[in-house]
């Protein structure tokens, strides 16, 4: 137990398991799924009356809608969590319209480019622009650390990438800000390549040389048949009554050798083990901590989510004037809308609009406009029919079909990020294995944000605890 932390008096009751996790989002049961198929007893307990998190998937008037999370990008670690969990074979590739993108430039909808020679013949950067981005070799090596991507992307390819390209991108992934996001969260690799290559360019060709057998990405884009929300649905089968539905966690400490959950049932629910995974969202698990490491607590308190409003419309292709292609569109900053981005994902996936209509899922807020989360319902419908009538062009008004708001939705790993979790697990150690017990984090705030990354981040602290 660390110095900050109160002795808490034993008490007999609990009931002793293999392994606790506390929490039933997509790390959660990813770690759950690892630790029992390794034959250990595990208990999963959720706050909410669902599993997944904010992974859900729901059937509306004919549409497919989802809550969360869209699509599934798969890199080659993440890829290896999913063929572990026994969850790639539910996902299906999305259509080859999901390679059109498009970005409001203020006045249309311009295609974003594909890859590196896409970038060096779009209309959205400057000649100019285009060479700066060319000199990325022969720029001096510099120092990720502490630097936000606007930093380290400025730095290395100039500022026209940042703001027209990069920015944008962010927006899709964090509903954040790329002069407060920190490079070494959100672009490993890229920081990586520059350490080791001293630049970007030379760094990912040395990389792709050590590949070696490591698992490759999985190629494009991915979903399920019903939604993502079939991928928490599987993991949650398989538990079966070992996930406690509505039932969060009201009080942790450690006691005799190991770690003492109890419910919101006081002692009646109390269960005991010496390995436990930490997978609730961060405020919670903030206040789990707080009796035993005020400095634990106050690490986690401290990251940044940004809200999220996401609205899904149904429309007629004759509904609007911009052609209805590929994936979608984002919004940059400067654009100054409160639409951060819509996305066409009945043109990618089968089954997730009626027949002649397209389904647009519509994100507001972010760090942008955080109000929005908390705006009446009569502002955000002005607010998204006066964008989308600005960028597609409306013709007719669509059809409202549902509207989720997230007051916490996209954790905002910060410069200073990578060191506060490097600490946070540090301090973690020192707080259980004196009593030879053992607690491990998992969840989107620890690591990277995507629903593939958070499921490796369960499976990842699930082998910690196996292994140790």
């Amino acid at each position: 137990m660390s110095a900050g932390a109160t002795p808490r008096p034993s008490s007999a009751g609990a009931q002793r398991v293999g392994a606790i996790v506390i929490g039933a989002g997509a790390a959660g049961l990813a770690a759950a799924a690892t630790l029992r198929r390794a034959g250990l007893d595990v208990r999963v307990l959720e706050a909410g009356e669902a599993p997944g998190g904010v992974v859900r998937s729901e059937r509306v008037g004919g549409y497919l809608v989802e809550h969360g999370p869209n699509t599934l990008r798969v890199s080659g670690p993440a890829r290896a969590a999913l063929a572990e969990l026994g969850v790639e074979a539910l996902l299906v590739p999305a259509a080859a319209a999901n390679r059109l993108r498009f970005l409001w430039d203020g006045r249309r909808l311009q295609p974003l480019p594909t890859g590196p020679l896409g970038a060096l013949t779009t209309p959205l950067v400057s000649l100019r622009g285009k060479l700066r981005i060319m000199a990325e070799p022969l720029v001096r090596r510099g120092d990720a650390a502490g630097e936000t991507v606007a930093g380290f992307v400025g730095r290395r390819l100039g500022s026209e990438a940042v703001e027209r390209l990069v920015g944008p991108f962010l927006t899709g992934v964090y509903a954040g800000d790329e002069r407060a996001l920190a490079a070494e969260a959100v672009f490993p690799s890229l920081v990586e390549a520059e350490r080791r290559g001293g630049s970007i360019v030379r760094g990912l060709l040395a990389a792709r040389r050590r590949r070696g057998n490591l698992p490759a990405a999985l190629p494009g884009i991915h979903s399920c048949a019903d939604g993502l929300g079939a991928l928490p649905a599987h993991l949650a089968g398989e538990l079966g009554e070992r996930l406690a539905l509505g039932t969060p966690a009201a009080d942790l400490a450690c006691e005799a050798g190991g770690l003492r959950v109890e419910t919101a049932h006081g002692a009646a629910g109390a269960l005991w083990s010496d390995r436990v995974v930490l997978a609730a969202p961060a405020p919670a698990a903030a206040d789990l901590l707080r009796p035993l490491d005020a400095r634990a607590a106050e690490l986690l308190a401290g990251i940044d989510h940004a809200p999220l409003v996401v609205s899904h419309l149904g429309v007629a292709a004759t509904g609007v004037r911009h052609p209805l292609e590929g994936f979608g569109f984002l919004v940059p900053r400067a654009a100054g809308l409160g639409l951060l981005g819509c996305l066409f994902l009945s043109n990618l996936f089968a089954g997730r609009a009626p027949e002649g209509r397209t389904l647009l899922t519509c994100m507001l807020g972010g760090t942008r406009w955080r109000e929005a989360v908390d705006a009446p319902e009569d502002l955000l419908r002005a607010h998204l029919l006066s964008d989308l009538d600005r960028t597609l062009g409306l013709r007719a008004e669509p059809e409202l079909l549902r509207t989720v708001r997230w007051p916490r939705a996209v954790p905002q790993p910060g410069p200073d990020h990578p060191r506060r979790m490097a600490e946070l697990r540090a301090r973690l150690a020192a707080l259980a294995e004196p009593d030879g017990a053992r607690i491990e984090p998992a969840g989107a705030w620890l690591g990277g944000v995507s629903l593939a990354d958070t499921l490796a981040s369960g499976v990842a602290a699930a082998r910690r605890l196996l292994d140790r």
